[in-house]
């Protein structure tokens, strides 16, 4: 069987909420499009643009900021770098100009209106995420391309395979949790070890590092940002903030002037049960209330689910065994590995398997890089992911409204708690009386995606989101 390269940088992606899957994938797929209209020399000759947006993308798409990635990436803004508070102007003026500048160069006629189709009830075979953009040239040609978004920030164009990708020669090649241990057993490897290895087929190993470490920085600068932002929601839900209230009750008078200092505040509040499982609570709410307003944040492996490791990590960084950042590393590379073995396996796209797809995955990852910075053994790392995926079985995606944030911002709490306990068991545990594998668990989760009806697979079409009366305006 092929073994699909895939780095921790395609787990950990920085960008733009509110998802992964219906906004960063859709805004990659549009400067994929502008480039190859650029590489092909068709860009100054294009008279006529239209997007299409099918399945999941159509039925959430406004929720989830899919229009706004889809224009600002045509216009070839970066996610990674864009003044998040510059999003909704820019896109707002090309609404009221009709105007679309088209890799930032060619001002091209663009009514959002009648150019940007939602197809609510048109889905295409491969996948529920996809979309078209139909071009017509100035010579009256016409074509179009479509790609698909496959969850995870993840982007596969219409025809093409793996095959004509840049192939990678990874030195511990692993698509299953099985080929992770053969590889630890024959190397006396950590996981951690085994992925930092496989990650030199790409980079040194002080830029995978740094790498890292920029990853960690926009995770800790989303927490504290999140913690100290109050106000509404945008989206027309009218959802409270809630993670700066709960900081400000946590710390009471205790004062603090940046990200290390408010650390320090935090732990000079005690280690009592409730107070930390506050601010686990805490540090989740924070990262997906940024998500859900157009925030920076880290995919892991969604921007759904973002929440779970930063707030999990951080547990770690707070409330354990301080401010290591090779360990912060440690456990970066081993959640990765996992959230790869379940990108393989199974899905990490909500439309595809639901919330299990998303949340589930998340704190398995969180699970298996916690336990092995706690002390844990390759067999009790996956152990740990294994038991947190487990209780995630069957968990539903029913956005109300569309929106990413109920249940999504609260679902985050949980995966970051089940992760916790997941490593706790399994660091208690002796693997060899296990009866249920890693690789059963994913094999099991995908099978149960399959099983699962459309509606709970990010439709806005079951569960809460029907049974919720809300009123939204138009976008």
């Amino acid at each position: 069987m092929p073994h699909e390269a895939i780095s921790v940088f395609d787990i950990f992606k920085i960008g733009v909420g509110p998802s992964s899957s219906h906004t960063l994938g859709p805004w990659r797929a549009a400067q994929q499009f502008v480039t190859r209209l650029t590489d092909q020399n068709r860009l100054n000759q294009v008279s006529h643009l239209k997007v299409l947006l099918y399945g999941s993308l159509a039925k959430t798409g406004k929720g989830h900021g899919t229009d706004v990635a889809v224009l600002l990436g045509l216009c070839n803004e970066d996610p990674v770098t864009i003044d998040v508070d510059s999003i909704d102007p820019k896109f707002q003026s090309i609404h009221s100009n009709r105007v679309l500048p088209l890799n930032g160069t060619l001002d091209l006629s663009f009514d959002p209106k009648k150019d940007l189709e939602f197809l609510m009830n048109e889905s295409l075979p491969f996948h529920p995420n996809a979309l078209s953009f139909l071009v017509t040239l100035h010579n009256g040609e016409a074509f179009s391309e479509t790609f698909y978004s496959i969850g995870g920030g993840f982007v596969v164009k219409e025809g093409e395979t793996n095959n004509d990708k840049e192939q990678v020669d990874l030195p511990f090649p692993i698509n299953t949790s099985e080929e992770v241990l053969h590889w630890c057993r024959k190397t006396g490897l950590h996981i951690s070890d085994v992925v930092l290895e496989n990650e030199h087929a790409w980079r040194e190993e002080s830029a995978t590092r740094a790498g890292l470490t920029k990853i960690w920085e926009v995770m800790k600068a989303c927490v504290y940002r999140g913690c100290h932002t109050e106000g509404i929601l945008p989206g027309g839900l009218n959802v409270q903030r809630r993670a700066a209230a709960l900081n400000k009750r946590l710390l009471k008078d205790r004062s603090y002037t940046n990200f290390e200092s408010w650390v320090k505040a935090i732990r000079d509040g005690g280690n009592d049960f409730k107070y930390i499982l506050d601010w686990v609570s805490c540090f989740a709410l924070s990262v997906n209330e940024e998500n859900a307003s157009f925030g920076r944040v880290v995919t892991a492996p969604t921007n759904g689910a973002a929440g779970v490791i930063p707030a999990v990590f951080l547990y770690y960084y707070v409330f354990c065994e301080g401010a290591d950042i090779n360990k912060i590393h440690q456990a970066m590379l081993t959640a990765s590995e996992v959230g790869s073995i379940f990108k393989k396996g199974a899905t990490i796209s909500a439309a595809m398997g639901g919330c299990q797809a998303e949340i589930g995955v998340s704190s398995a990852m969180a699970a298996a890089g916690l336990t092995e910075v706690l002390g844990g053994s390759q067999r009790q790392c996956l152990m740990a992911a294994e038991i947190a995926m487990e209780h995630h079985l069957g968990l539903t995606c029913d956005p109300i409204g569309g929106l990413v944030q109920v249940p999504c911002i609260e679902r985050n709490t949980m995966g970051a708690i089940k992760a916790i306990t997941a490593t706790q068991l399994a660091l208690q545990s002796a693997p060899d009386y296990a009866k249920v594998s890693l690789d059963t668990v994913v094999k099991t989760m995908w099978d149960t995606a399959r099983d699962m009806s459309f509606k709970y697979k990010e439709t806005a079409e079951g569960g809460l989101a029907v049974h919720i009366p809300i009123s939204l305006p138009e976008c």
